[in-house]
């Protein structure tokens, strides 16, 4: 049985990327700030702050004792900041970068160690098209995705000698209870930067999951992927 970690499981993209593994037979812990959503026998959940090293090292090592092996850790947990910069107050600037950077450092870090062992791994980061769009009012948590793609590809070049790869996605507005909060004007005029013009679905990705998870995707590492058409 393959074994992974998700983080941000309670709903939207991870809960569906969770879900997606279970019925593919993978054994999935997931984990975030607020109770489980999901009821499968081969799913554990653990309620914590991923910004909280002590919490992440301890969900890893447990899973990892459980299993004795960890094959694919997702970085989908994250939060997002719509302001204008001369508006954001310093608490919102650490608290997205904490939960953004340090918890997807913090799990690739202890997976990634784990990993090693078994000279195998997959590592998912997820960014956004915000980064390369320089869509205005979203600098902050921009910047935050920035930084998870200079860890992909700093991260892939050092993992690479023990059989890990490390990709990440960078989505589009997925059509997800977030999106709706967003005023519909906002989300036409990211549409309409997209060679794509639609809202993202979260087939487009689990079906690029899918691609960089599969055994025959060994010599792709290193890559942040856009959806929609989007170029970095």
């Amino acid at each position: 049985m393959l074994n992974a970690i998700v983080t941000g499981t309670r709903k939207g993209i991870g809960k569906s990327i969770a879900e997606h593994l279970l019925d593919a037979g993978w054994k999935v812990a997931g984990c975030s700030r607020g109770e489980g959503s999901i009821e499968h026998a081969n799913y554990t959940h653990t309620i914590l702050d991923v910004s909280d090293e002590v919490a992440a090292t301890k969900m890893v090592r447990e899973f990892f004792q459980a299993t004795k092996k960890i094959d694919l850790l997702v970085n989908n947990a994250g939060i997002a900041s719509m302001n204008h910069c001369l508006l954001t107050p310093g608490s919102t600037v650490k608290s997205v970068f904490e939960t953004n950077y340090y918890g997807s450092f913090y799990f690739l870090r202890e997976c990634a160690k784990r990993m090693k062992k078994s000279s195998f791994g997959r590592i998912v980061n997820f960014s956004t098209v915000a980064v390369p769009l320089d869509l205005e009012g979203e600098a902050v948590y921009a910047s935050s995705k920035a930084a998870i793609e200079s860890l992909t590809r700093t991260a892939a070049a050092e993992l690479a000698p023990f059989g890990i790869t490390v990709n990440a996605i960078g989505p589009t507005p997925i059509d997800t209870d977030l999106t709706k909060t967003v005023p519909k004007q906002k989300i036409e005029s990211l549409i309409e930067k997209q060679p794509i013009k639609r809202l993202g679905k979260i087939e487009d990705v689990l079906n690029l999951l899918e691609f960089l998870i599969k055994p025959e995707s060994e010599f792709i590492t290193g890559q942040v992927i856009y959806l929609g058409g989007v170029r970095g």
